[in-house]
């Protein structure tokens, strides 16, 4: 019996199964041994060359962004629209069969735009390229969910269903479970907040399930039991995802309110082009990404070229501006001066730990150089031998 035949099998029990509290053991089981047969479906199969063709796209600009949705959706008319980039559309679905990369010039930052192929119920388990599409989506920064807004709600809890079924959890963050292997010593289990959805007994059968028997649990959170098992597999994404309704205009004014009205969504038509600036300060504010200015000491700021920082990609402090510029910049630093909104004061003296905001200007001022046996430019003391008997003769002058 192959892995997806399991993974059905151990479904059609679970549907099956009253829930109750007698057996939320036996569900407990069922669905960590479903995790683990989706790892073991994502991993690639053994004995095969990594000669194919290409499907990744080499990562370039401040940000990532991936297009995911149906066939014809408007995926490849968005990205036209966004960058300029040119990618087929037609009226036939899957017009699109690789990934299209393109590049959005927004507040003197690069966001590069991916378009993918349209991905079908069932891609999780590798129908239609859907195990590539999602692996590319992964290696993005945020991802625009594109629905067709004349179609059901149906199709938006799909998608989400199959992207979570490769470790994919849109706008969720990660659950408040430490969680950490031992060699000895059995299972300890903590918790610092009332459990009401497991207890101590479900977590050992979950464990015993991934056979760990020696393991440190402690629950910050009143976590479920996927959450434990998310933290237990420990490759899941979590991700920020934009839900964008395109052809609003083939449906009411009553419809378009209720949808742009849903947490994370966004209306668009890219017929009649509407909306797509309020998309683009959407992805933006999503992004979170962080401009910099820097301001040589004695110069007017530089505004033409800014430092773009981001949380999820290094950090936002003064020490990862100054490892962005160069590795070696962080030991010479004496104090920097912050310009912005994250100062007190124009301009206050700051560490390394300081966190920037959008659009701050920053001096860095650096150590002054010194010099073997003196103090700044000038020495305190001669290079010349203490004793006078040491000190070299000169030459007597000519007669």
């Amino acid at each position: 019996m192959g892995i997806i035949e399991k993974i059905k099998e151990i479904e059609a029990e679970m549907a099956r199964t009253q829930k109750n509290k007698a057996t939320e053991y036996h569900l407990g089981q069922l669905k960590a041994k479903i995790a683990k047969l989706r790892t073991q479906l994502l991993e690639p199969p053994k004995g095969s060359s990594g000669a194919g063709e290409g499907f990744e796209v080499t990562k370039f600009g401040h940000g990532r962004v991936a297009l995911i949705g149906f066939p014809s959706v408007g995926k490849s008319t968005l990205l036209t629209l966004l960058t300029g980039t040119h990618s087929e559309a037609a009226s036939y679905e899957f017009t699109t069969l690789t990934c299209i990369p393109g590049i959005i010039h927004y507040n003197d930052c690069k966001i590069q735009l991916l378009d993918l192929p349209g991905i079908i119920e069932g891609a999780s388990e590798g129908k239609g390229r859907g195990r590539q599409v999602i692996a590319v989506s992964k290696s993005s920064d945020i991802v625009l969910m594109v629905l067709d807004a004349s179609k059901s709600e149906g199709h938006r809890q799909i998608l989400t269903k199959e992207l979570e079924a490769v470790g994919l959890r849109l706008n969720k963050r990660p659950p408040q479970i430490y969680f950490k292997k031992k060699k000895t010593g059995g299972i300890s289990f903590n918790s610092t907040v009332t459990l009401t959805h497991v207890d101590e007994k479900l977590c050992y059968q979950i464990l015993h399930e991934y056979k760990i028997h020696n393991a440190e649990l402690l629950f910050r959170e009143d976590a479920t039991v996927d959450d434990l098992i998310d933290v237990i597999e420990g490759n899941r994404k979590y991700m920020k995802c934009i839900y964008v309704y395109n052809k609003i205009d083939v449906v009411g004014i009553d419809d378009v309110d209720k949808l742009a009205r849903q947490p994370n969504s966004v209306v668009i038509s890219c017929n009649l082009k509407l909306n797509l600036d309020r998309l683009l300060a959407k992805m933006w504010e999503e992004m979170g990404l962080v401009r910099v200015y820097t301001k040589p000491q004695g110069q007017q700021p530089d505004f033409s070229d800014p430092v773009v920082l981001s949380s999820d990609r290094g950090g936002c402090s003064v020490e990862d501006f100054c490892n962005h510029i160069h590795r070696n910049l962080l030991k010479d630093v004496k104090y920097v001066l912050v310009w912005g909104t994250s100062a007190r004061h124009f301009p206050q003296h700051c560490g390394t730990s300081h966190v920037l905001h959008d659009e701050d200007v920053v001096q860095i001022v650096k150590k002054k150089e010194t010099d073997e046996g003196g103090r700044g430019r000038f020495k305190s003391h001669s290079n010349a031998p203490a004793r006078i008997s040491d000190r070299e003769k000169k030459a007597p002058l000519k007669t």
